[in-house]
């Protein structure tokens, strides 16, 4: 059977027992983001990405033999099992190719040719298959002609034969194989408008034809879209005569005029009835799985740089949730994101009370101290920031004001969860609470909201959902075990995307906090209800205590090496205690690079060499934010219009989203420009992502303004 380490060892271009390792880890219980980080001796360093396609694999391989499995034993039961065959399917190394093997065993409904098998005609099928016979088709055929089974003449008896022959054609697995590869290579995709006059998105598809092998993934999405909404038909244009060309030439295999005919009429039928319908079908989906595949990858990729944005820390926020005929609600939240006040405003239309509203934003700012507003980017946001802006003249431009991607507050707000946070709030107070602890910390805020309501993907409702659900959710729980979480502060969404903690365990975590107090110390953990051995181990790394009784609970270091830390600060002749445990002990990575003989060092301690560097690390700046080095948001204290922009223009941007032809960024005149593909670098490159990230700042300048479609051409060229 399919050595399934083999496979996934070449797969990823690592070593053998680096995948044993992590199999044997994953089969144990451990979780991705704990192999990741506290098992890398094991591994071999082997990263979270990494892993995470090493399990994928695994469970897609170990789906295929089990399949492999069920297939050998159903076609043992038929008593059909040969050698060879059983070859075939143990070499099989795709569910396409392995369902293609068993095709002509597989049980079936009712068919033409299963029919015809009923009526006694597949002895007349062979005949004509073996092209042997010396009599003319009419004459092989008369003795089958039996109306009692409704074979009425020898037309009947020859047209169930042409059925019984289409169907083995169409279930030779060589020939689908071949057909398909023929058809992937040289086929075309077309589609055409149902209603050619009607104006829509999908206008560019009307008259439509590309090579399929040239297709890419966001226009395969948009052709599927299309054809959901009954805009498009789309279809697979095979090579045709070639396809005939082939099987005529692997069916017809002796010149024998008596047969010859019959044989090409069922090469024909087998094709267009059963086999390009099929393949047609395959090939559409393979696309459209790579396509998903590509587009839940770019949904991954932006989704994790938006949670890892970098929290703007010890800031006064005013959220603003912009609107029109409700009014505009505001939440002022203090540094520790407690909401200190709520207000709805009216200085939009229908009600346009701007001077009201000022009146009202000014004693909130003057209360509290605001330092930065925080305005959603949605309806009336434009009119809003407008509104701002005059309010930071008014003040002497002391203020500023950030604009953030509200996607999803409006799901967050409606939601349970938000009910429980604030039960004496409405919706619109949750949103601007929501809107404002976002810019104060994006990950703990965007935990508490399903990462497929976050708008950062391309086409990602037309995705496998599963797949997608399960692909965002990996990177959520990376985001959060990459930064660690605060143990007497964080959320219990924040806490269940931690390693080995569900929703269950993050809920107890929180209700024990509630009746004890703040967690003194790590291993107070395993008083939690349900919280076990096995949980602890995976968790404790990833959550911080601050002025615990340990000062290395602040820390990376995993409880199971404080031994070896504190053996490595007492040779050292450092300490650390609660008064300097957040600084850490500056200068002992310095120290810790003077040694010459670090395999020894680590072999005295007890841990590996890996695993020491990485204490050193922790100790040297404990609790490090990998979200520091990313760069903060642009703060704004005045506004563009669409109408101010010039070809030409050098500005600030922020990356809002990827997608597979360029970037959306955020120049601060309300309308995302463009940067497409080939604007972004001098070299060539494959994928936006190569350049930009979500929340990047990048330099860009203006090229083109359509003020009517509202559409700004952006580039990154200088």
């Amino acid at each position: 059977m399919l050595d399934i380490i083999a496979q996934i060892t070449n797969e990823l271009n690592v070593k053998k027992w680096q995948v044993e390792a992590a199999v044997k880890l994953i089969d144990e219980g451990n979780t991705i983001p704990f192999i990741a980080r506290y098992r890398k001796e094991a591994t071999g360093t082997l990263d979270d990405e990494q892993l995470r396609n090493l399990d994928e694999r695994l469970k897609y391989l170990r789906g295929l033999s089990e399949r492999k499995e069920t297939i050998l034993s159903s076609i043992e039961e038929q008593g059909k099992l040969t050698d060879e065959l059983k070859e075939q399917i143990e070499n099989a190394m795709t569910m396409v190719a392995l369902e293609d093997i068993y095709r002509p065993y597989k049980p079936k409904r009712r068919t033409r040719a299963t029919i015809a098998k009923e009526k006694g005609l597949e002895n007349l099928a062979t005949i004509i298959m073996l092209q042997m016979t010396d009599k003319s088709l009419e004459e092989e055929a008369a003795p089958f002609v039996n109306p009692d089974k409704e074979v009425n003449n020898v037309k009947d008896a020859i047209d169930g034969a042409k059925d019984i022959i289409a169907e083995i054609i169409s279930d030779n697995a060589d020939y689908r194989t071949y057909i398909r590869k023929l058809t992937t290579e040289s086929g075309m995709v077309t589609s055409e408008a149902k209603d050619d006059k009607a104006e829509s998105v999908y206008e560019m598809y009307y008259h439509y034809e590309e090579p399929i092998k040239k297709l890419v993934g966001h226009r395969i999405l948009a052709l599927n879209r299309g054809e959901t909404e009954k805009i498009l038909n789309v279809k697979i244009k095979a090579p045709e005569e070639e396809i005939i060309k082939y099987l005529n030439k692997q069916v017809i295999v002796k010149e024998n005029p008596n047969t010859a005919q019959a044989l090409k009429e069922a090469v024909e039928d087998s094709y267009e009835r059963l086999i390009a319908p099929s393949i047609e079908r395959d090939i559409r989906n393979a696309l459209t799985e790579t396509a998903e595949d590509g587009a839940i990858n770019v949904f991954g990729k932006n989704l994790e740089q938006l949670l890892l944005q970098p929290p703007i820390v010890g800031k006064v926020v005013l959220g603003w949730d912009p609107a029109f005929r409700t009014g505009c609600k505001l939440a002022v939240v203090d540094p520790t994101g407690k909401v200190l006040d709520t207000k709805v405003i009216y200085p939009t239309a229908p009600q346009n009370k701007v001077e009201e509203a000022k009146a009202e934003l000014k004693k909130l700012i003057s209360k509290y101290k605001v330092d930065v507003i925080s305005v959603g980017n949605g309806t009336a946001s434009r009119e809003s920031e407008t509104v701002i802006v005059d309010l930071i003249k008014e003040l002497g431009g002391s203020l500023q004001y950030v604009i953030v991607n509200e996607a999803g507050a409006s799901v967050y707000s409606a939601s349970k969860l938000a009910t429980e946070e604030f039960p004496n709030f409405d919706v619109g107070q949750r949103s601007a609470a929501s809107i404002a602890r976002r810019l104060q910390d994006p990950l703990a805020e965007l935990v508490k909201i399903d990462p497929k309501s976050i708008g950062v993907g391309q086409y990602q409702h037309d995705c496998d959902q599963k797949k997608l659900a399960t692909t965002l959710e990996g990177v959520v729980e990376a985001s959060v075990n990459k930064v660690g979480v605060d143990l007497n502060t964080a959320s219990a969404p924040l806490l269940s995307y931690i390693a080995g903690i569900n929703k269950t365990l993050a809920s107890n975590i929180v209700k024990y906090r509630e009746a004890n107090g703040r967690f003194r110390s790590r291993k107070e953990l395993l008083k939690v209800e349900k919280l076990g051995p096995k949980a602890y181990e995976q968790c404790a790394g990833f959550m911080r205590i601050l002025d615990g009784t340990n000062p290395l609970d602040a820390t990376g270091v995993h409880p199971e090496s404080y031994d070896a830390a504190t053996g490595l600060l007492n040779k050292f002749g450092i300490t650390l205690d609660k008064e300097n445990a957040s600084k850490g002990a500056p200068g002992i990575q310095k120290m810790y690079e003077l040694i010459s003989d670090k395999n020894k060092l680590a072999a005295e301690l007890g841990v590996g060499e890996i695993t020491l560097s990485d204490i050193v690390k922790e100790l040297e700046k404990p609790g490090r934010d990998p979200r520091d080095e990313s760069p903060k948001p642009i703060l704004r204290s005045d506004v563009m219009e669409l109408s101010d922009l010039k070809p030409g223009m050098i500005l600030k941007g922020t990356v809002r989203n990827v997608i597979d032809f360029g970037a959306f960024v955020d120049i601060g005149v309300h309308q995302d420009g463009l940067v497409h593909i080939s604007q972004m670098s001098n070299k060539f490159i494959k994928h936006p992502l190569e350049v930009v990230s979500v929340g990047d700042i990048v330099e860009v300048k203006v090229m083109e303004i359509d003020e009517k479609k509202k559409r700004i051409a952006l580039t990154m060229k200088m």
